[in-house]
């Protein structure tokens, strides 16, 4: 486990496949968030849950949020604590796909909140490393927003926002959609009737989105 650099829990597929999903846990939870999602996706893959690297109370966080341009609405990033973060899990994607004998081809990327927006600007530095991503109630990252890289032309990504999320509003999800559709990439967006969580309706969308796209 020591040669993936950030601590995960990996479910094993019931078959033989080397298809897997990826996954990034929102800010002040841990590897284990998102794995009753995953047990709900269609069709059969290793799941990768990784911790963020830093604590946070009871769980984790990939970084500190920079509240400079009005408070927790219109909160970035912070820079430095970011870029770790979105080093540290390419790297423990490349080194898992080793670790696992993954098909790089066949990997998916899921997160939430503080993951969704990792999940995000993973995307746009390097499109041809997942073959489709979803993020669920996050936004893009300033530091990400001019990105128009190759490669992402017709990339399945679903985007999911809450109706009454008073954490990251609907319309950061809905700018983010629309930029990803502006540079080329396959988007399926929902504002769901849910606040900060991914709820039913939600759920079944993503279900829906995987069958489709995997």
């Amino acid at each position: 486990m020591s040669e993936i650099p950030l601590e995960y829990v990996h479910r094993e597929p019931d078959g033989d496949t080397d298809s897997a999903l990826f996954i990034l846990h929102g800010r002040g939870a841990d590897e284990q968030d998102l794995l009753p999602v995953a047990e709900q996706l269609p069709g059969d893959r290793h799941v990768i849950s990784f911790r963020a690297p830093d604590r946070l109370q009871g769980g984790y966080t990939w970084y500190e949020l920079d509240l400079s341009a009005g408070g927790l609405e219109q909160s970035q990033p912070h820079d430095e604590q970011f870029r770790r973060s979105l080093d540290l899990v390419a790297e423990s994607v490349d080194a898992a796909v080793g670790a696992f004998d993954l098909d790089a081809d066949s990997l998916g990327l899921l997160g939430f909140s503080q993951g969704a927006i990792t999940t995000l600007s993973l995307l746009l530095e390097e499109p041809d490393r997942f073959a489709w991503v979803a993020a669920h109630h996050g936004y893009l990252a300033e530091s990400h927003a001019d990105h128009d890289p190759e490669g992402i032309e017709g990339k399945p990504v679903f985007l999911a926002a809450g109706q009454t999320d008073q954490i990251i509003p609907t319309h950061r999800g809905e700018a983010a959609a629309d930029r990803l559709e502006a540079v080329g990439a396959e988007v399926t967006f929902g504002a769901f009737d849910t606040g900060h969580g991914i709820g039913r309706e939600e759920l079944a969308s993503l279900v829906e989105f995987v069958e489709e796209h995997t």
